[in-house]
């Protein structure tokens, strides 16, 4: 659905990638949130889908690599939704690496066992919780985002695989958020002198979207 206004805000969620990238590899800033709407996560190169009109994350890994000649970005998405249009867009793309953890055999609905790209994925399955998704990451995606050595994290954080958010099955908690926001932190320390750009996705039940996001914002400013 489009209504007035909805590519003028999707354009600004784009470029605000964009302005938070520049911020970060020009040193006027540690670390961006970028908080957004609509999210990107699903769009490809030429279709809209899942409440997403431009990949805002695609955008700013792009901008990176195209205006700051980075040789190698890579993307941690913690959505409940696999972030298929980011995905897509780099799957042949040796400079990036998109690393997902999300609920299986939900929107949408790719077959992840056939995943022929470079992404990596970690689908979870319904009813999941902490443990889970903390043994899914550990053991799959902080492996390959340390063998990469990515020069800028991304990251595409989604806060509706949260326990009280109806549209998911998974169980997470605030905690579980908090976890993940560090395990970002300390990759981007690791690999990256520190510098992550993170943005927000889904999340569509308020009490728990505005705790999860505040707590994120408050971990990257070190608060």
């Amino acid at each position: 659905p489009l209504g007035p206004h909805t590519l003028a805000a999707a354009r600004r969620a784009a470029g605000a990638l964009v302005a938070a990238t520049d911020a970060v590899l020009a040193g006027r800033a540690d670390n961006a949130f970028c908080l957004v709407r609509p999210p990107g996560h699903h769009a490809t190169t030429d279709t809209a889908m899942g409440f997403c009109y431009y990949n805002n994350v695609a955008v700013g890994v792009a901008h990176a690599l195209a205006a700051h000649g980075l040789e190698r970005a890579a993307v941690l998405d913690f959505d409940v939704h696999h972030g298929n249009g980011t995905d897509v867009i780099f799957a042949e793309d040796p400079r990036v690496r998109v690393c997902s953890v999300f609920q299986r055999e939900l929107y949408p609905f790719g077959n992840h066992q056939s995943h022929s790209g470079l992404g990596v994925d970690a689908p979870l399955p319904a009813g999941a919780g902490g443990a889970e998704m903390k043994a899914a990451v550990e053991s799959i995606l902080l492996p390959a985002l340390d063998d990469f050595r990515p020069q800028l994290l991304f990251v595409s954080a989604g806060f509706d695989g949260h326990a009280a958010d109806d549209i998911s099955q998974l169980r997470l908690l605030d905690e579980d958020y908090d976890w993940l926001t560090r395990q970002a932190l300390a990759v981007a320390g690791k690999h990256c002198g520190g510098r992550l750009v993170s943005t927000l996705e889904g999340g569509y039940e308020l009490g728990s979207l505005a705790r999860c996001a505040t707590r994120h914002i408050r971990l990257l400013a070190g608060i």
